[in-house]
């Protein structure tokens, strides 16, 4: 009978199991973005939650058990005081679990296991980016033209609030209530910048925009057959980064001023190719 079979023991002994476990919710606490394989994520993840959970307390009885919990003393602090003060209102569900593919050699699935709300949140950059296609995709229609800044960051504060705005899609809007919802107000603004920031991005990667609207540039027939065939979508996909360019998670690199003003000249030629289209 299956009895006493509760959890994952990864071929370990208990003590060997446990002191692993611990070292990866300590490692969690402090860098608060871990790379492990799924299985490890998944029961670091149930005792990570325990431990945040003693965090909010703030007893005595809590703050001991913690300290007992965990092996450096940074990490309790830290879980004592900042995390405490993120988490405070938020009920439950302090991490989240992203699939990354298999380990090569052994091929386990990997996973990134992540504090919710943290610095570099995974789910904030790529709702920010949801955004960024979305504006651009906006702005390059003939009904939203005019959809201007002000418009946009005040879409987003209403989806934010409850409300539903017809320029963005029902799951942008959803990835959107859930990455602002315990966020302090400050937070909207900052997805709004970060998601400009990738749309000035996609409209100075030339490629990319070949691969979305080659008519938007002003080509011809055979000039887009030509650019299908040296720039197809399937090759910028794989290539590595360009000077100006950031990384999901990061900021800026010191060359943004460089890809914003080539990006404001593509966007230019753009819209003026655009607006003879339409």
């Amino acid at each position: 009978m299956k009895h006493g079979v509760a959890f994952r023991k990864f071929s370990r002994t208990s003590s060997h199991r446990m002191l692993m476990l611990r070292n990866l919710v300590t490692s969690l606490l402090n860098h608060e973005q871990i790379k492990t394989t799924l299985p490890k994520a998944r029961d670091t993840a149930r005792l990570a939650e325990k431990m945040i959970t003693l965090g909010k307390r703030g007893t005595a009885c809590s703050t001991t058990r913690v300290r007992a919990f965990c092996l450096d003393t940074n990490a309790v602090k830290k879980l004592t005081g900042p995390l405490a003060d993120r988490y405070r209102d938020r009920p439950g569900g302090y991490t989240r679990i992203h699939k990354f593919g298999n380990r090569p050699g052994d091929n386990a699935p990997n996973a990134i296991l992540e504090l919710v709300d943290n610095p570099r949140d995974l789910r904030f950059a790529i709702t920010s980016r949801a955004l960024g296609w979305e504006m651009l995709r906006n702005q390059l229609s003939p009904q939203t033209q005019s959809h201007s800044t002000t418009d946009t960051l005040a879409a987003i504060t209403r989806v934010k609030e409850g409300a539903n705005d017809k320029s963005f899609r029902d799951l942008t809007q959803s990835n959107v209530r859930k990455v602002l919802r315990y966020q302090p107000p400050n937070a909207a603004t900052s997805l709004y910048e970060r998601a400009v920031e990738w749309r000035d991005r996609l409209v100075a990667d030339s490629k990319l925009n070949r691969g979305i609207a080659p008519q938007l540039l002003g080509e011809k027939d055979g000039d887009e057959q030509k650019a299908s065939e040296t720039s197809p979508r399937r090759k910028w996909r794989h290539e590595r980064d360009t000077k100006g360019q950031g990384c999901v998670g990061q900021t800026a690199n010191t060359q943004k001023l460089h890809a914003q003003v080539e990006a404001w000249h593509l966007f230019r030629r753009i819209m003026t190719s655009s607006m003879i289209m339409f």
